[in-house]
């Protein structure tokens, strides 16, 4: 088994707890899926908000998942002039069989401008 990372990244369009779930809920379980990993293959997961995101934490949707035993970490992005915003990224670091040119990485819902060379 090899530790390996996946990237994801997802947006939505207002500084809502129901949203920010909904969003993150759809991004851990679409990264998980196209993986094909469960959530026992996650090792921890460190999620960023833009600075405009300041309603929840979207570790605690990721909870909702039964990460209960996950360690999860959130941060704020960057404030950098221009980018984008209202945007949740992702890091899970996974145990996988799988080589690194074969993790999918995943950007939902307009993120995907954020990395063309790996959107999906």
């Amino acid at each position: 088994m090899a530790v390996r990372g996946i990237r994801g990244a997802t947006r939505v369009t207002r500084d809502d707890p129901d949203e920010i779930r909904d969003a993150v809920v759809e991004l851990m379980t679409a990264m998980l899926e196209r993986n094909s990993l469960d959530t026992d293959a996650l090792i921890s997961v460190i999620f960023t908000a833009t600075p405009d995101l300041v309603s929840t934490f979207p570790a605690a949707a990721a909870r909702t998942l039964g990460l209960g035993d996950v360690p999860l970490l959130c941060t704020v992005e960057l404030n950098i002039t221009g980018a984008l915003d209202k945007v949740l990224r992702v890091l899970a670091h996974v145990e996988t069989t799988r080589s690194r040119s074969e993790m999918t990485h995943v950007y939902l819902r307009g993120a995907e401008v954020l990395r063309v060379d790996l959107a999906q």
